[in-house]
């Protein structure tokens, strides 16, 4: 890595279009499988488990992918800058593991998701105040009943809010470069089970004491019919804290599992 340049343009260039080409993969590949799983391979045997079991209108998919391949650039352009950011030494990107022990990759991890998820929690709620939500947030919103392919479904505006906060998080948090795709997966795959429309998770996981903190299609499927509730991303507890988790919560969860 250290042997290109990324800070002139051709080479950034080509380093924006890479990292573009891995993130909509990425995308297709996490949305696609779900897709297939639940409304190809077998809707019938989902049927139970899909939260609203309207059909979606085809364009929507259409709109869906496309918004999703825009913020995907977004995301890859962020990505781009992260590497020219590590290569002029402004980040807290390392690269060998024992600099800072095997423990510290899953507690960075999660410290990580910790502040991505406060971030993202207070933006939402941000967004969603009526001036605002009119101009960047409404576009997610056009999918009253989401699909995994909803997953990067932003008005670009949101794109760039939501592409700004892993750049931040790695200038002042150590982070191995592995644990930074490792956020990224895990912010794709569970964008794909949040917006599935089907609730993956089994009966009761609501109340498990693990369970309990995790979002699941259930959960945000209900703010995108309730708007004032259920802001979260990965984790309810900033939900269940600031008293914004939806009281039907726990009946709709319970409905829609085995």
């Amino acid at each position: 890595m250290h042997q290109y340049d990324f800070t002139e343009p051709s080479t950034f260039l080509v380093l924006t279009l890479l990292m573009f080409l891995i993130v909509v993969f990425r995308y297709v590949l996490i949305a696609g499988i779900f897709y297939i799983v639940f409304y190809v391979f077998d809707p019938k045997g989902f049927e139970r488990r899909k939260i609203f079991p309207k059909h979606k209108d085809p364009k929507q998919y259409r709109k869906e992918v496309f918004w999703s391949v825009f913020t995907s650039l977004l995301f890859a352009i962020a990505g781009g800058l992260m590497v020219v950011m590590w290569q002029k030494g402004y980040t807290q990107i390392y690269e060998d593991v024992r600099q800072f022990g095997w423990w510290y990759i899953p507690v960075s991890f999660l410290i990580a998701a910790f502040i991505h998820e406060t971030y993202y929690y207070w933006l939402h709620r941000w967004m969603h105040k009526p001036k605002v939500y009119r101009l960047i947030h409404k576009t997610h919103h056009d999918s009253h009943i989401t699909s995994p392919w909803t997953s990067f479904s932003f008005h670009p505006g949101e794109g760039v809010l939501q592409s700004i906060i892993i750049p931040v998080i790695i200038l002042f948090l150590p982070m191995h470069y592995y644990t930074i795709v490792a956020l990224l997966t895990f912010m794709t795959l569970t964008s794909a089970i949040n917006h599935s429309n089907v609730e993956i998770y089994p009966k009761g996981f609501h109340k498990h004491w693990l369970g309990k903190w995790f979002i699941g299609a259930t959960h945000h499927s209900l703010h995108h019919t309730q708007y004032r509730f259920n802001y979260g991303l990965y984790f309810t507890f900033w939900d269940k804290w600031m008293k914004t988790e939806s009281e039907k919560y726990p009946e709709n969860f319970e409905n829609h599992t085995i």
